[in-house]
């Protein structure tokens, strides 16, 4: 009796109440099947039709993977027929499929993350892994190829994700780690580059611009002199100026600084984030935090700041979770703090770096601004800066009104 391939939708949901797409493979009356990886709600699927409503937000590129699966389907029978082999359904089934196994979207992405993870970029693993969950919710399956992946979908993606609420900003960086995973998928021979859904005639990514906004001097001065603070708050203004003094550094590096990191009144260390060595003068007003904490050292390769001393530094992942964890509460007392100081501005330890940028405005060098921000790059730190420098168009503006 002659096989055959019918696309069907299994009755049996999981456990998001989704059912299954399947090739179903037929022979004497006896049925195998092969699950595609994808499920749908059961108002979408057309049985009659054998396909899925234009209702579905991603109808069309599920209906054409669907015939392009049961063509390779049909295609791969016909050649077994011809081999003359009288096969069951189910052995059917495994010579058809045994052959034609590809790397999926989630495939190359696990192991996207799983290098992040290895490398310990933490900070970033654990965003993009979000990211890449956005996707596969959005797709609704685990098996989601990169031919699927195209510009209508890439645009259904960006409509997902606003009506879930996210900024343009976060859309954009969920489109970033598409790219990076789909050129993986490229170099690796798995999908042809002619498909790339990206730039000229596709989706382009283009960054919103955002505005940093940083405390200006009479902030500072009502953040430094604000009386009446708890010592939970004093701890957390402490680390906020002690980052400050030292033209903002990020305070993942702050709560790891020790005091052997100290020399000749110098504060010697190596980023975290770009491994850039960091050598500059202890200005006047930071040594008094100092002498805060001096009463509880130890020994030379103490942390200065308490947070860390009680994790395993051999665990990135602890690491990573405690810096998290004292930055949010970091930022609770500093929102109490501001609002004692009458800041109206939301202020987080994040803005110690934006607010050493809007005091120095254009008053510093750019290539000395880029050797106390510690970028890589002069044009990061033109780019940063053009946040905070603001008098040129303003004194233009005066310029032309003012007759």
């Amino acid at each position: 009796m002659t096989s055959n391939a019918k696309i069907v939708l299994r009755k049996k949901p999981n456990k998001n109440g989704l059912y299954p797409l399947a090739i179903r493979i037929s022979k004497n009356r006896q049925s195998n099947y092969h699950y595609i990886g994808h499920y749908i709600e059961l108002e979408y699927w057309d049985e009659k039709n054998i396909r899925i409503r234009k209702s579905h937000p991603n109808a069309a590129n599920l209906n054409n993977l669907l015939t392009k699966k049961l063509s390779e389907a049909n295609k791969m029978l016909i050649d077994l027929q011809a081999e003359k082999q009288d096969l069951s359904a189910n052995r059917i089934k495994v010579k058809l499929y045994k052959r034609s196994k590809t790397s999926s979207f989630s495939e190359i992405a696990k192991a996207f993350l799983d290098e992040l993870e290895a490398n310990k970029k933490l900070a970033r693993y654990y965003a993009d892994k979000v990211r890449v969950n956005h996707v596969l919710n959005f797709s609704k399956s685990n098996q989601l190829s990169f031919q699927e992946i195209n510009e209508q979908f890439l645009r259904n993606f960006k409509t997902h994700l606003r009506t879930k609420g996210l900024s343009e900003r976060s859309i954009v960086n969920n489109l970033v780690v598409i790219r990076t995973i789909y050129n993986r998928a490229i170099k690796l021979g798995i999908v042809d580059r002619k498909l790339y859904p990206f730039g000229s005639g596709g989706i382009q990514i283009k960054f919103p611009e955002s505005q940093k906004t940083g405390l200006n001097k009479e902030e500072l001065i009502a953040l430094e002199s604000v009386k009446g603070l708890t010592k939970n708050e004093i701890h957390a203004r402490n680390i906020w100026l002690f980052s400050f003094y030292f033209a903002g550094i990020r305070v993942a590096d702050v709560l790891k600084i020790r005091w052997s990191d100290i020399s000749d009144n110098r504060l010697n260390y190596r980023m975290n984030k770009n491994s850039k060595l960091l050598s500059l003068k202890i200005p006047e007003k930071a040594f008094p935090i100092l002498e805060q904490y001096a009463i509880n050292k130890l020994e030379d390769n103490d942390f200065i700041f308490p947070e860390m001393k009680m994790v395993n530094l051999k665990a990135s992942k602890d690491v990573f979770r405690k810096v998290n964890a004292a930055t949010t509460m970091l930022n609770k007392y500093l929102a109490r703090i501001a609002e004692k100081a009458k800041i109206n501005k939301k202020v987080t330890m994040h803005i110690a770096r934006h607010s050493f940028g809007n005091i120095s405005e254009d008053k510093i060098p750019i290539k000395m601004l880029q050797k106390l921000y510690r970028h890589s790059s002069i044009t990061t730190t033109i780019n940063y800066q053009a946040n905070f420098m603001h008098k040129d168009a303003d004194d233009a503006l005066d310029s032309v009104i003012n007759f």
